[in-house]
Parts: structure tokens; sequence; C-alpha cells
């Protein structure tokens, strides 16, 4: 699969390049024709299929048992027993790891394993072969770091990973990681990772699993400009792992392998990429719940304002009329990873098509920031009119558990939001305005007694925003963003770094005035 014509025809064979000596078969060959292809999932929630630079994309199917389900990530381990076609791996966003055997030109085959518990892990990779058999094996990194080793077993049924090994730690300092296969022609897996400052640095596969990678080797700089660095196998014939990056206007570049645990000069690719709100094989944590703003005005009137995906807004639609009252919107409570509508009318909670009971009159206002126990299912934080806190976890939409008490005093705030993750280890992470400006971040720790941690101090001079929201990663890079829009009704959006800091505001709206609330 060639995303872009390649510069020549020489480049096009590698002929700058010595041939690998063992070339590694591709992750994603979904036509038999020796090329790997990209699977993407666009802005609309469906998987799409691009098999080359001048062939239309088309929609991908897996046989879901529920369709309203959006994957929070889809990963191409490669040919897992042997038998020729790719295996495809799903991820739900309560954990749930799931094979598809035989992935073809449109379709897969029907499931043929599940496993629990994976939403312990903030990023799942599939590097290709890391124990020396030939087959692709996982990596997976938990919140804090640590990284461990799932081996192929050789089955797509019944166990076809080992249990996790503990292979290393510290790769919470790497906002993206990605699994290249085999980039320098030993047959092992390899592996880029990158820092918050843009730092690129490649991992060598060892074949050994007691091992698996050499020491990382510093072989890039300045590579934050890209929202997303993406495996695309080799896409020039000559058996080395290449590279994409994406930024955040869409636009991509070709990294192509040396052969040397390095990558050549990047190439113009394709334009348009932000059409893609996740790559199969990308490189940054996957996103979940939330990729909208939402204004309301006093008739009960919600204007939806969509993610472009480069940190714009698509024009508003309306969307929901309802009777004035608490309005607000939250990330996913389910399955379908969309914002779920919320509203409080006469002491009744409803959400959607849902009405959750009475009891909700004492409260002032409603948080959504997303899972903050670790079970992977969307959450709700209440304050009360005495500003004390309560959570009440979610369990798919269906009820709440019973509230907890989790913190008192947050009645000194004029905003608490939060739509995903703000510090880069996966976690929900909220945010709250003080009534002099200054922001606070109080980051997630998965815990349901406290989930979160005591606050910091992150910004000022916010008391300038009479409306702040988080509408989720709006700009590509599967981390949480925030916007405000100040007493002129200019709309403004700042980005996170992934390391609880925000980068400087950028105005990409006006007239917001006319809205009464803003989530």
């Amino acid at each position: 699969m060639l995303l872009a014509a390649p510069a020549s025809a020489d480049e096009a064979k590698g002929a700058d390049a010595p041939k690998a000596a063992v070339g590694a078969k591709p992750r994603l060959d979904l036509n038999g024709n020796g090329d790997s292809d990209l699977i993407y999932r666009g802005l609309d929630g469906y998987l799409y299929v691009k098999a080359g630079p001048y062939t239309p994309d088309y929609q991908y199917w897996l046989p879901a048992t529920d369709l309203r389900e959006m994957y929070k990530d889809v990963i191409a381990p490669g040919d897992l027993n042997g038998d020729g076609p790719p295996e495809i791996l799903t991820l739900s966003a309560t954990g749930t790891l799931t094979l598809y055997p035989s992935a073809g030109e449109e379709r897969t085959s029907p499931p043929t394993w599940s496993g629990d518990g994976w939403q312990k892990y903030n990023k799942i990779v599939s590097p290709g072969d890391l124990t020396g058999d030939g087959l692709g094996d996982l990596i997976a990194r938990t919140p804090s770091g640590d990284v461990y080793l799932h081996a192929s077993t050789g089955t797509i049924e019944g166990e076809p990973f080992a249990p996790g090994v503990k292979v290393a730690s510290g790769w919470e300092t790497y906002d993206q990681i990605v699994g290249l296969n085999d980039a320098n022609g030993d047959g092992s897996g390899d592996v880029v990772t990158r820092t918050t400052e843009g730092d690129l640095y490649f991992f060598a596969g060892t074949g050994d699993p007691a091992k698996p990678f050499k020491a990382p080797k510093k072989i890039g700089y300045g590579f934050d400009t890209y929202n997303q660095l993406v495996g695309v196998d080799d896409l020039n014939g000559d058996g080395y792992g290449d590279l994409m990056g994406r930024k955040p206007n869409g636009d991509t570049y070709l990294y192509r392998s040396t052969g040397a645990g390095t990558f050549r000069t990047r190439t113009a690719d394709a334009f348009g990429w932000q059409k893609a709100a996740l790559f199969v094989g990308g490189g940054g944590n996957p996103d979940f719940g939330k990729h909208q703003a939402v204004g309301t005005t006093t008739d009960g009137r919600w204007w939806w304002y969509d993610s472009k995906n480069n940190g714009q807004f698509y024009p508003r639609a309306l969307r929901n009329i309802v009777e004035p009252g608490l309005m607000r919107v939250v990330s996913s409570l389910d399955v379908d990873g969309l914002a779920e509508p919320l509203w409080v009318q006469d002491g009744q909670l409803y959400i959607g098509n849902h009405h959750f009971g009475g009891d909700w009159g004492g409260y002032d206002d409603l948080i959504g920031p997303g899972d903050l126990n670790d079970d992977g299912k969307g959450d709700l934080l209440a304050r009360d009119t005495k500003g004390d806190l309560y959570l009440y976890r979610g369990n798919g939409l269906t009820e709440f558990e019973a509230k907890i008490k989790v913190g008192y005093g947050y009645g000194t705030y004029r905003h608490i939001v939060g739509a995903g993750d703000l510090t880069g280890d996966g976690r929900a992470d909220v945010v709250a305005v003080a009534k002099d400006g200054t922001l606070y971040l109080y980051e997630g720790t998965g815990s349901a007694t406290a989930p979160l941690k005591a606050r910091v101090k992150i910004g000022y001079g916010f008391d300038i925003y009479n409306k702040f929201a988080a509408p989720g990663d709006i700009n590509g890079d599967g981390r949480a963003d925030l916007i405000g829009v100040n007493g002129y009704g200019d709309l403004y959006r700042y980005t996170s770094t992934g390391t609880g800091q925000l980068t400087k505001r950028v105005q990409i709206g006006y007239g917001f005035n006319i809205y009464d609330g803003l989530y």
C-alpha cells in the first residue's frame, strides 16, 4: 500500500538502501497482494480502507455484536496462526479485546475470541514478532509507564495471547508508541516512541521474550509537529517498516526506513487526513467519549458543533429542544462513543432517551469527564449547593451505582469541566476555574473512592470567559482540549500538551454570546 506515489522509481524499489535480509510479512494485507493496507475510523464512526494512492476509500465491516458500538481502538497484529490472512483486534471502551480472523478486502470472519480486563492499559501496540516465532505479539503500557509483553500463542481460539510479562518501565514519558514491524531487517519487530517535546526514539527488537528491546536510541526531534504517528509497514518494497506523520491540518508525511533504525528525510504524502479520527497503527493513546461542543439557548434549544478533527468545528446543527432546566453535555456513558445530552427538570434526571429518576434537584452542576474508576464506563460528578462533590459510577447508561462523596469546597468555582485526558496517562481529568480566574487541574486517579488528585494550578486570567467547556479531543491528538467564550462572544481553544499544561490560546470562532450556556 502506498498512500502517495513514490518520489521516483528508484525510491519505490528501495534502490538507495540494501535489501532487508529478512522481510517482515505485512500486518494488514487485506487482498493478499503482499502490500499492507491502511484502515482508519472516520469522523462518522465507521471503519474505512485506503488501499492505494489512486483507489477510492471503501467501508470496512466487522461482524459486531452491538451495531451501536464505536471501538476505542483497532489493532492489526498480523497473521497469528500462520494460515496466511491477517487478524484484526478491536478494543471496547470497557476493556474487551476481541479477535477477528482472516481479514479480507471488505470484512472479516466472525470473532473467535474475546478477553476482558484490557482497560488496565492506556495503550496496546502490535510491533511485529518479538519472540522469534514469526508471529505477531502485543505490548501494552499501563498509566504508570510499565510495559507488558503478551506473546502470541499461535492460535486464534482459546488463549491467543499469553499472560502479560513486564518487560520495561518508565514509558510514561512517551506520548506516542508506534509498532513498526521489522525496520532493520533482523526479523524482529521494532518500535518508535515520541516524547511530548517531540524527540523520537528507536527501540530495536531482540527476539528474546525476556528482554524484547535493545536500549533506545534517539533518532530525531521536532516530531511534535504531528498529532499522530502511524506505523505503515513497508511502503517501497525494501523490506523495512516505514512511518507516517499527520499534522493537525490533515497533511501527512512519509518517513522511509534506512534499514539501520533511522529514517530518510521526509517526503510529502497526501492531504485531507483529518478525516481519520483513528488510524489502525496510530501511536497516540486512543481517545473515546466526546468530540463536540453544544451551545444552549434560554428556550431550550441545543446547537451542536461537531469537531472537524483539526481544532475547528463544523457549522452548528439543531438537534434537541427541551424544556429549560439544568442542561449539560457529558462524555459518552455507553458504547457508542458519542457525547450525551443531559438535563434535570423538577428533580428528574434525563440522559438521551433514558430517565434516571428523581433526587437530582439538589445539584447545581453535573460533570461527565469520562471513566473515573478504571472500569471503562463513563461516570458522573455532581456538585450540590453546599459545594460537596459526589461520584456516580456508570454501568453503561442503564443506571448509576450509589453515590460516593469524593470532595468538598467545590462551590468556589465558576466552572468545573472535563472530557478526556489532559495528562497523557489515558485517564479522564477535570479542570476548574476559580472565581479569581485561576485554572486548576484535578488529575484522575482511576480510584472510585478518591478519583481526583489534589489540585494543581495550570493557568490564570480565565475569569475573562463567561462560558467555559471541555469538548474532548478536537485536534486529532487524542488529548482533551478546552474552549472558552469571552464577553465579546469570541471562542478560543486551548490545546493540551499531554503533560497537564495548555498551549497558547487560538481563536476559532465568534458570535457565541448568543448562547446562555456552552458544554
